[in-house]
């Protein structure tokens, strides 16, 4: 599957991967599209089998804090103020642990028999840290680990981070002073850059154990970027490492929240992106990572790719995969099987990575074809391979109307990225009418031998 690589109409922030048996689990808050606030009153689990990562499944509402048409709410101190973000679920002794942050209210603690839920309310928290640690008990992005020798910690924070062991007879208990303030700086002891700002922290708390090493994976005062620390405890000190992805690189950025997982020997970042202009409509998307011997994790930028080694340029692309966004477009939701990518203007920039185009087959040319809705303005989409400024391989006149537009292009072989730039042939005074003025709605494309 491609980025994102639930079904279009899902949009599943913070998501948290866990691999339960055979197969892998998203549990994850829940944006409605178009939104102007983040998440709403459900949370939400997805799975596929570890070796099909193309059938993801959806298990639906797996906890609620007001009632909806099929089901009460679970929590009975909760109502419409009460918003549910970034969950964690964690399994021990054969029960599964759901770890709730309710916006305005004590947080609390799930339980089922089944990866997938529906989770039942086991507890509130029950906690004696003071209040102003906790956040009066909503215990903000709880990332839960459990160790090797049964340990059960709790990562959490909201522009300041602490943790704390829970009691693993009962799984909703922290145990009385265990807590531990800041494992993760949020300010800065000396003058500095983008750099210094990385390493401060702004919320997403998630720790992994991988290879003996504790990582604790976050997103930075920075706020586009996934980060990670380590230590060889799981309650530190914490070392910054760097970061493994940023939403924002040529894209509409803004806040990010993931963990990573290993499926089939191949290790992934999971991570989510925004649409419709805002930094709400957040939609689920994965990249692949290494993890060197020396335990560092190299930053990876963000592609359409997904789960997939690459795309077929010969089957219909959605635009709405795309990874690159400049100049005020933006993806958007026209209804619940319609995604386009909007605002396009004079100068923008939409691109997708990466594309196997395949061997060389005797012919110099190929045809390339998209759907558009057009807005009233004449104008041309140019064509390139590896980069806004890589090569043109041909061009396409779009008009006024709603239409499929296609030209010839250069054929090209093997592995690459395609980039489409916009302008217009107007000039004097028009010119500078149609430089602010959206052109054409991108719909999808294809390229045909």
């Amino acid at each position: 599957m491609a980025n994102p690589y639930l079904p279009g109409w899902e949009y599943i922030p913070d998501g948290e991967p866990r691999v339960f048996g055979d197969r892998v689990y998203v549990y994850g808050s829940h944006d409605k599209a178009g939104s102007d606030s983040f998440c709403d009153h459900v949370l939400k689990c997805w799975s596929a089998p570890v070796d099909n990562l193309n059938d993801w499944v959806c298990h639906g509402d797996i906890f609620h804090t007001i009632p909806d048409r099929d089901h009460p709410a679970d929590t009975d101190w909760t109502d419409g103020n009460n918003q549910l973000f970034a969950p964690d679920v964690v399994e021990k002794d054969g029960k599964y642990y759901l770890y709730a942050y309710i916006i305005n209210a004590k947080g609390c603690v799930g339980v089922s028999d089944r990866p997938e839920g529906p989770f039942k309310l086991l507890s509130r928290y029950k906690y004696t840290m003071p209040d102003e640690i906790c956040c009066d008990g909503w215990f903000i992005d709880p990332g839960v680990f459990v160790d090797d020798d049964g340990r059960t910690y709790i990562y959490c924070g909201f522009e300041r981070s602490f943790m704390a062991e829970i009691n693993g007879s009962n799984m909703y208990e922290i145990i009385d002073g265990s807590e531990i303030e800041h494992i993760i700086p949020n300010e800065v002891t000396k003058q500095g850059g983008f750099d210094a700002k990385e390493k401060i922290f702004f919320e997403a708390c998630s720790m992994r154990k991988i290879n003996g090493t504790y990582y604790l994976i976050y997103s930075p005062k920075q706020g586009t970027r996934l980060a990670y620390a380590t230590s060889d405890k799981p309650t530190g000190p914490f070392t910054y490492r760097g970061y493994i992805v940023d939403n924002g690189v040529d894209y509409p950025g803004g806040n990010d929240h993931g963990s990573v997982a290993c499926i089939n020997g191949q290790w992934y970042i999971f991570y989510h992106r925004m649409t419709n202009g805002s930094i709400m409509s957040r939609r689920a998307c994965v990249e692949k990572i290494q993890i060197l011997p020396d335990g560092t994790i190299p930053t990876v930028e963000m592609t359409s790719l997904g789960f997939e080694d690459a795309l077929s340029p010969y089957r219909v692309t959605p635009a709405d995969i795309a990874c690159v966004l400049k100049g005020e477009a933006y993806i958007t939701e026209k209804n619940v099987f319609e995604r386009v990518i909007t605002n396009i203007k004079d100068g923008t920039v939409i691109g997708y990575k990466y594309y196997e185009f395949g061997e060389d087959y005797g012919s110099a040319t190929m045809e390339f074809a998209a759907q558009i809705n057009g807005m009233g303005a004449d104008c041309k989409l140019h064509i390139l391979i590896d980069g806004e400024d890589g090569e043109e391989i041909g061009m396409v006149r779009i008009g006024h109307d709603s239409a499929t537009v296609s030209c010839i292009v250069k054929a090209v072989t093997g592995r690459h990225s395609v980039f489409f730039k916009v302008d217009t042939d107007y000039e004097g005074w028009t010119k500078g009418y149609f430089e602010n003025k959206a052109l054409f709605e991108l719909k999808s494309f294809v390229f045909m031998k």
